[in-house]
């Protein structure tokens, strides 16, 4: 359905994130990936969704003077929020575990932006899925980051990990936003584009 719209475009996940390229195949979307290193860095007054619709216009800026008249390129950035302030992805073991157990027994939100991008237009949506997570040990923390290593999740876990499984008590809106790309609202956006 999606590809009679785009069927002359050429589209771009500017991702390494093997979840979010899983999602465009799933959705039935030819795409090829391209990735740079880019220091994901945001100014300190930003907040909430803020801050991950600047990531991802951020990240769609480094390559839009490379795209020609038919690309379009698609970019995203997921953080988890608690307490008033962005957790990113883990530096290390340590870092991860610190981050699981301020999750532990707490509410918090996922937010994931995505902006599609060409030559002349630039659109941004955006959600935010509230995940309530149960009191984790030690011991179930330790064993989860030894065994799935989630260095590249923000939050450190993935919610369709074990983790996911044994941790998490409910979640109040989109799943799918919550393994890092709200699938619905970039489906909407890139039928309208």
């Amino acid at each position: 359905m999606i590809n009679d719209i785009i069927k002359n475009k050429h589209i771009i996940l500017a991702s390494g994130s093997p979840r979010r390229q899983q999602f465009l195949r799933d959705l039935n979307i030819d795409f090829e990936i391209r990735t740079k290193e880019i220091d994901e860095y945001y100014p300190n007054h930003l907040k909430s969704t803020e801050i991950t619709d600047y990531l991802a216009k951020f990240k769609a800026n480094s390559f839009l003077n490379e795209l020609k008249n038919d690309d379009i390129l698609i970019t995203s950035d997921t953080i988890v929020w608690l307490d008033n302030k962005a957790l990113g992805k883990p530096k290390n073991f340590k870092d991860a575990k610190n981050i699981l157990l301020q999750l532990s027994g707490k509410m918090h939100e996922v937010i994931t932006s995505v902006a599609i991008s060409d030559n002349k237009h630039q659109t941004i949506v955006n959600d935010i899925t509230k995940v309530y997570f149960k009191e984790l040990s030690i011991p179930q923390i330790e064993y989860y980051i030894n065994k799935f290593k989630p260095y590249d999740k923000a939050g450190s876990y993935g919610i369709q990990e074990w983790i996911g499984f044994i941790g998490i008590d409910k979640i109040e809106g989109n799943y799918f936003n919550v393994m890092g790309f709200p699938t619905h609202k970039f489906y909407e956006a890139l039928m309208n584009f």
